[in-house]
């Protein structure tokens, strides 16, 4: 009889700290950076659809321009980030070790360049002024990458520094000859034909990836959370394709679209799924990183290379 109740009290014992290790699991508590920037939305998805929890994930999503979201991460405000591809090489080049570990999404036309109306060639803006975020992000890169495949660098432009959102809202008011921006305000941009178009996209020039990535030091000490964050992505994309018009209502609320007008933001992307993560790992990502820190050479916005043998962590996309 004793047996059978020490028995009992040894199974409850293991029961409770089960749980208890269940529960600790689910506390693990993660921030991450990003920006309303469309591609980024399966993140949000995951949060608010409940994705990151049922993984054991305790997520927090901040919404950090992309110039400060590096600082962010050094500063351990953020553990984790959203970001162009290029951005994690200017990073590690000034001292903030991360790695990314899945790749978010392509740009098929979601990043482009809005010029006046009398404007038809982009070798025309010299001399002129665009609106760009600052020196080290996507959009600035974007700028320098165009007008590199046309001739022309950034000094032969007067840039002024405007966020996505604020420097399409400026083009469409009349200010600046030109504007670096993406989706959604980018659609914006489509909607008022007078102030202007769109010179030139990602469909021109394809060279806007985004990838997801964490500090070197979470990563170490997290592998199973990092795990989780790479599954939870892939789970909101098969919620996405299962559940277009549910996903489609969370996503359009976090950036005020409508379902209908975020699909259509979207339309101008391709989310990238485990498959395509593999394929983009296996050698894309290494061909693409060693341009583009070519390129932030020659603007002067990182000193030397990184590490570029240490900019990924693809264990969790296996």
């Amino acid at each position: 009889m004793l047996s059978r109740r020490l028995a009992t009290l040894a199974l409850a014992g293991s029961m409770l700290a089960g749980s208890a290790f269940v529960a600790l699991a689910q506390d693990t508590k993660v921030s991450i950076g990003i920006s309303g920037w469309t591609g980024f939305a399966p993140l949000t998805l995951a949060k608010e659809a409940g994705i990151f929890a049922k993984n054991g994930l305790d997520v927090t999503i901040k919404k950090i321009p992309q110039a400060s979201r590096h600082l962010a991460i050094l500063s351990g405000d953020i553990q984790c980030a959203a970001t162009t591809v290029e951005t994690w090489i200017v990073w590690n080049a000034n001292g903030v070790p991360t790695k990314q570990i899945f790749q978010l999404d392509k740009s098929y036309g979601a990043d482009g360049m809005a010029v006046r109306n009398s404007v038809t060639k982009i070798t025309e803006l010299k001399g002129k002024t665009v609106a760009a975020s600052a020196p080290g992000t996507a959009p600035y890169f974007t700028l320098a990458w165009f007008l590199k495949k046309n001739g022309l660098t950034v000094k032969d432009v007067t840039v002024v520094n405007m966020e996505p959102g604020p420097a399409a809202q400026a083009f469409i008011a009349g200010q600046n000859d030109a504007a670096m921006t993406y989706e959604p305000f980018l659609s914006a941009v489509r909607g008022a034909p007078q102030a202007g178009k769109i010179i030139a996209t990602t469909l021109d020039y394809p060279m806007v990836m985004d990838t997801f990535g964490c500090s070197n030091d979470f990563l170490a000490k997290n592998e199973k959370a990092a795990q989780a964050l790479t599954n939870s992505y892939f789970q909101a994309l098969e919620m996405i394709a299962k559940e277009p018009e549910k996903a489609n209502t969370i996503m359009g609320a976090d950036v005020k679209q409508t379902a209908e007008a975020f699909a259509k933001s979207a339309s101008y992307l391709r989310w990238q799924d485990k498959a395509a993560n593999q394929k983009f790992f296996a050698g894309e990502h290494a061909a693409f990183s060693n341009e583009a820190a070519d390129l932030l050479l020659e603007l002067g916005i990182i000193k030397q290379k990184p590490d570029m043998s240490a900019l990924t962590d693809t264990r969790f996309i296996k």
